[in-house]
């Protein structure tokens, strides 16, 4: 059937995908038999206001999560590109970061979320509560997306109206300045302080807005602007703009603390929420955590798929070789060792593994590839899949061959095959059916393959079916986090201790295994809880360490993705070394270049576009 729509209305990008609803829905037909739809019907009806609505939400797809195959783990020490040999595998042979790396100016979406607004407003027959959520929601997610837009540019033009195009004289009128960094963040607390209350105060749907959904923006973008006041201003040479577009006074730094950990605290005090513990197995607790909708008490808001016609192919991308259910997939992003390793020992030693003996003589002999990783942090587990453990009931093996005790000579000769799962000569594996290889597409190159948001379900892997696991965008954790950081930096330690290791106790540790804080730990529990959560990235940019981090130098510790690759050894005659298994750290072959993260990179570039469009408009330091 046709359907027509007043050419005023289809200007919205989100009123268009209504009519596209109402097309393929059948009770929707049913309600209009004059088979058009009028202006005042779309504005007026708050189902159909929410069909505009449920378009805004659906366009905050994550920018780089589960749709884009979760590549940010790249861009930082997380992981590195395991899958082709084109195209994305020049993220591990990049010279330097680019200026647009992770460069936002969605304006068409602005525009659509202020028409969206301005329609609501001038309704005159809805119902006065019907409209208040719609607006409420509506800024939310506008604050939202100029949350996305001010930690990657800085500020941006604050457009809260629609502009109509009246020929090329009107145009310098429509022109806007950016806004300053600091005001930015500061109309977004503002606006969220304005809605909270006028949004559902419980937490029925963990995709539309709410009460908590706004304490958790707040929460996160008063924390994001408070450590650039803090950090930015203990730089040598602080990055900013002589009229603040780029840069936030020092002075603002506590005010900002303050925000975020009052958000905080009404979340973990006042909120209908709960650490997920629903698994007494603690590393599989923590991967439930992430694949788990129904009933999860720990999820604030997430991007939902279903297959019925909305999926990711996620799984399909990273699943362990052995596993795929489709030629062409698995092991896209391989995490590196640098993230294993940065998992804590129960116990408190350091996450370092040990496979040498003090003397640096010998190896360590262990009974099993899993050995190894034996009393570590249990958040490693429910994050990665390691030599020896087991996914979709299946034993994942990742060997890269075996050495021989070459009597003669007195050392190891290493043997190694292109072919997975070959065997030896004595009838025992030489290479795992899930690698690692050493250059080879859809095999790990790092020795590990991703756990986390990778789908446990048979048929999840199949390239165009996929899978429906949802992306989370604020949860429980992190709020911990926010409010430990927070704490800490306005001097009340005891509060940033209790929060800290509280989510610790999840992970496995003793009650109280803290003890005392440095920022440095703190940010070390902030890389593990929220790893491959595209978290890190703009931490280190809020911290002012991304640039000494990834410094470019070769020999520093995160510059260049390790790999560990481990050995079965055949040794007859020494059962102290025969057939147990030893590991080799190594700079993954694949990864040719240290990562170089410049002082121009902690705000992109603006589009050329529209810079040529607007001449008010300031570029980024550097660029």
């Amino acid at each position: 059937m046709t359907m027509y729509i007043y050419k005023n209305i289809a200007k919205s990008i989100g009123v268009a995908a209504l009519v596209m609803q109402l097309t393929s829905c059948e009770k929707w037909l049913d309600r209009n038999p004059t088979e058009i739809l009028l202006e005042e019907q779309v504005w007026n009806d708050p189902e159909m206001a929410r069909s505009v609505l449920a378009n805004l939400y659906n366009r905050l797809q994550p920018t780089g999560g589960l749709e884009g195959g979760l590549l940010s783990p790249t861009d930082v020490d997380e992981g590195m590109w395991s899958g082709g040999l084109g195209g994305n595998n020049g993220r591990n042979t990049r010279v330097n970061y680019g200026y647009d790396v992770k460069q936002l100016w969605d304006y068409g979406l602005i525009r659509d979320i202020n028409l969206f607004l301005e329609n609501i407003e001038a309704s005159t027959v809805m119902d006065a509560e019907d409209k208040q959520q719609l607006l409420a929601e509506g800024r939310f997610i506008r604050a939202y997306v100029y949350f996305l837009h001010v930690r990657g540019m800085g500020g941006v033009p604050l457009i809260l109206r629609t502009y109509q195009y009246d020929g090329p004289e009107g145009v310098p009128a429509m022109r806007e300045p950016r806004a300053t960094e600091a005001g930015l963040y500061d109309f977004i607390s503002t606006e969220l302080d304005q809605i909270k209350d006028q949004l559902p105060q419980t937490a029925g749907s963990k995709t539309r807005a709410n009460k908590w959904t706004v304490l958790a923006l707040k929460s996160q973008a008063m924390l994001y602007a408070a450590s650039i006041a803090k950090y930015n201003n203990l730089m040598t040479d602080p990055i900013r703009t002589t009229n603040g577009e780029v840069g936030i006074l020092a002075d603002r730094a506590a005010g900002y603390y303050e925000q975020s950990l009052a958000a905080s605290q009404e979340i973990l005090n006042d909120g209908p929420f709960a650490l997920y513990e629903e698994n007494p197995d603690r590393a599989q607790n923590f991967y439930e955590l992430f694949t788990t909708k129904n009933n999860n008490p720990e999820v604030i808001w997430a991007f939902d798929y279903t297959l019925d016609g909305k999926y990711h192919s996620f799984t399909f991308e990273n699943i362990p070789r052995s596993l795929r259910e489709s030629a062409g997939g698995a092991a896209g992003v391989t995490p590196s060792l640098n993230i294993v390793e940065a998992f804590d020992y129960l116990d408190g030693r350091p996450g370092a593994l040990v496979t040498r003996t003090p003397d640096n003589s010998d190896y360590i002999y262990y009974d099993s590839p899993e050995a190894v990783f034996e009393g570590k942090d249990a958040r490693m587990a429910g994050t990665v899949i390691t030599p020896g453990s087991t996914f979709r009931g299946q034993r994942i093996n990742i060997q890269a061959g075996v050495m021989e005790w070459d009597e003669a000579s007195g050392r190891y000769i290493v043997h190694t095959h292109a072919d997975l799962g070959r065997e030896f000569e004595d009838g025992g594996l030489m290479v795992g059916h899930d690698g690692p290889l050493p250059n080879a597409a859809n095999v790990t190159n790092s020795g590990f393959y991703l756990r986390k948001y990778v789908d446990a379900r048979v048929g999840s892997a199949q390239q165009g079916q996929g899978s429906d696991v949802w992306w989370i965008r604020f949860r429980l954790g992190g709020i911990y986090l926010n409010a430990a950081e927070a704490a800490f930096e306005l001097g009340d330690e005891p509060q940033a201790l209790a929060y800290m290791n509280r989510l610790r106790e999840r992970a496995g540790f003793a009650a109280n295994s803290l003890t005392a804080l440095t920022i440095e730990k703190i940010r070390g529990e902030f890389r593990v809880e929220l790893a491959f959560e595209e978290q890190r990235w703009w931490d280190l940019k809020r911290w002012r360490i991304a640039h000494e981090v990834f410094n470019g130098n070769r020999q520093s510790a995160n510059t260049l993705v390790h790999a560990l690759w481990p050995y079965r050894v055949v040794r007859p005659g020494d059962p102290d070394k025969h057939n147990k298994y030893v590991f080799e750290k190594r700079v993954a072959p694949r990864f040719t270049q240290p990562r170089f993260f410049r002082l121009g990179n902690y705000y992109s570039t603006i589009p050329q576009n529209a810079l040529n469009g607007n001449p008010l408009l300031v570029r980024n330091p550097f660029h």
